[in-house]
């Protein structure tokens, strides 16, 4: 029988992981998030429909699979949560784990108590377990609906702290509903034990890993594989040892060690990115799948119109109130804190502890309490998976809070070094390039690429020409890029074209279209004029984009509009200054007596660090 059981579960898990495949590739084919179709894929192979997979496919071994790549999951978002990054919105951050999952917790549970008529026990648990959002679906949104870097490390950050705290908060209620314990502050020392554990053992497993892969020989010949296995083994073993020493710990674990390891230099740590990103998505497919088909439409209909009003709740109510609360103050525009709001879809986490927990529970005798929670934790995975991911993208572009993008057309050389420049400042880049080698050499640089004709409409509307703020014609045809600066003129009107001439008799041509032609050989005898004559400004120069940075921006902060400059100075950062005013078409070197107007474009010059917190201040809505 085991024999047979296990002929019958390779061709599933054989299915499932190539579907997840076919999923994702869908979801970059029509920029939707893949999670949407890995749950229309599980409701269509589980019992409800095609009945391919069922709650008893995985035998007993469902809650150690999911374990295990919730684990990975959990690890590789807590790698790419850089510490430069969550300084884009520091104190909003730090409220939006606290207080506004305080709010999710508490509101959440008086909503299932009253519109379901849960024991409070019961809503206590719902209510934890629906505190995440998570890494798992956040990412995919993420990943087709590009917002500025604040936007994004918030709600990274939210995602990754809150399945830690909601998995140790929702099995610290849970072992207290099962031996019965009345008094909350008694759920206080359990709590802080479990992460208090995860943090422990993460933060050795972290140093393990760092000193082996920085002062270790990994044989030279495969030591980037080496590498990536090290590390895939060391987040498995931080979650399996934390979780044997207090359930749930692991989660904590794996996060802890996921976000030490990502915030060091360590050797291959693009090997490692690139192979770990590759694995989350398998599994990310399987467990998704997997779930999904344990769902019941039975219990959902039981649930029936209270359970969507539950959803709502939470989705539409208590989601803007935690946002609002938490992003009080101008770091984000009012649209952008109502794409936080109407963009926080839950995930794995309460899927799969809601599924453990429930088989508990119909084993201690009580199916009511398991089917409860099991159908309001899926019913508003579903709404908010569908609804919210589903049309996350109209969403951002409907509240405008989609970065406007500077598109590249060319892949070579001088297109990936512009391109390099503009994102080290954080601009949002596309290169367009139809040649595979260097769509290929691009992406592994880590760039992002449409690949296609840049002459084509079609091609430049699909890379995002109708929302570009600039379009470069970087290629080394003149011909090309003078089509291309035409194209983008006449169909999309971008604010700014710019385009390379290979050859210097065909610049008029560029300028008659009102195109700014950059010369290479004119740029190069420019570019040594200024070594001779210039050499110290030069030298700075060269420092642009690294240690200090110029930048031109339109002063839109209602506070500077009519103070001097002699005022605006002293707000700035040290390293910093206002060297250039644009008004009316005219520049000038501003005195301290010149009055900003509405409109004035100003040229900063500085640190690299400090323009940035300039231009935040001037203007505080990029």
């Amino acid at each position: 029988m085991a024999a047979e059981s296990g002929a019958n579960l390779i061709p599933i898990v054989a299915a499932i992981i190539g579907i997840g495949v076919v999923a994702q590739v869908l979801a970059d084919r029509f920029q939707v998030p893949s999670v949407v179709f890995l749950i229309a894929a599980g409701i269509i192979l589980g019992p409800e429909v095609l009945g391919i997979v069922g709650p008893d496919s995985f035998g007993n071994a469902l809650g150690a699979i999911v374990g295990l790549s919730v684990a990975i999951i959990v690890f590789e978002g807590a790698f790419h949560l850089h510490i430069d990054k969550l300084r884009e919105a520091p104190k909003e951050t730090v409220k939006l784990v606290t207080i506004g999952a305080a709010i999710a917790f508490v509101g959440t549970s008086v909503a299932v108590h009253f519109l379901l008529g849960a024991q409070w026990d019961v809503a206590f648990l719902i209510g934890a377990l629906l505190v995440a959002t998570g890494p798992t679906v956040v990412t995919p949104i993420l990943a087709v609906v590009p917002t500025r870097d604040r936007v994004e490390a918030a709600l990274e950050t939210e995602g990754i702290v809150n399945d830690v705290t909601a998995a140790i908060l929702a099995i610290v209620i849970f072992e207290a509903i099962r031996v019965g314990l009345d008094e909350p502050v008694a759920l206080v020392p359990l709590f802080a034990e479990r992460l208090g554990i995860g943090v422990v053992v993460g933060g050795v497993v972290a140093a393990i890993l760092f000193y082996s892969l920085r002062y270790i020989d990994l044989s030279p010949g495969n030591a980037p594989r080496n590498a990536r296995l090290l590390v895939l083994a060391g987040a498995l073993v931080a979650y399996g040892a934390a979780d044997t020493i207090a359930t749930e710990a692991g989660i904590a674990a794996v996060a802890t060690a996921g976000v030490l390891l990502g915030n060091v230099d360590i050797p291959y740590e693009e090997d490692i990115s690139a192979f770990k990103g590759d694995i989350t998505l398998i599994v990310l497919s399987f467990v998704f799948i997997a779930l999904a088909a344990l769902l019941r439409f039975d219990i959902l209909r039981t649930i029936g119109l209270r359970g969507l009003l539950v959803a709502g709740a939470v989705a539409l109510v208590l989601r803007p109130i935690l946002v609002f609360v938490s992003a009080t103050g101008d770091r984000f525009t009012t649209g952008e804190k109502w794409f936080m709001s109407l963009v926080g879809p839950r995930g794995i986490i309460p899927a799969s502890v809601a599924t453990l927990f429930a088989i508990e529970l119909r084993n201690a005798g009580q199916p009511g309490s398991a089917d409860l929670l099991v159908g309001t934790v899926f019913l508003v995975i579903l709404v908010t998976v569908v609804l919210e991911g589903g049309f996350a993208r109209q969403i951002a572009e409907y509240l405008d809070i989609i970065p406007m993008r500077i598109l590249i057309i060319g892949g070579g050389r001088v297109g990936r070094t512009l391109a390099e420049r503009l994102e080290g400042r954080g601009e949002n880049v596309v290169i367009v390039e139809k040649r595979e080698e260097n769509v290929e050499t691009a992406r592994n640089a880590g760039f992002t690429v449409h690949q296609g004709d840049g002459t084509d409409t079609d091609v430049l509307r699909s890379a995002g020409g109708e929302n570009a703020r600039i379009v470069v014609g970087a290629t080394g045809d003149d011909d090309v890029n003078l089509l291309v600066s035409q194209l983008a003129r006449s169909k999309f009107e971008p604010e700014t074209i710019l385009a390379r001439v290979n050859q210097p008799d065909n610049a008029e041509a560029f300028e008659e279209l009102g195109v700014r032609a950059i010369s290479a050989s004119l740029a190069t005898a420019q570019a040594m004029d200024n070594y001779i004559e210039r050499p110290s400004m030069m030298d700075w120069m060269g420092e642009i984009g690294h240690s200090g940075d110029i930048q031109e921006i339109e002063v839109t902060a209602e506070k500077l509009i009519g103070t001097t400059i002699g005022e605006v100075g002293p707000q700035l950062p040290d390293d910093c200054l206002i060297a250039l005013v644009q008004r009316d078409g005219e520049t000038k070197v501003p005195d301290s007596e010149l009055k900003l107007q509405k409109g004035d474009r100003i040229t900063i010059i500085g640190g690299r660090e400090e323009v940035q917190e300039a231009i935040e201040f001037v203007h505080p809505d990029m």
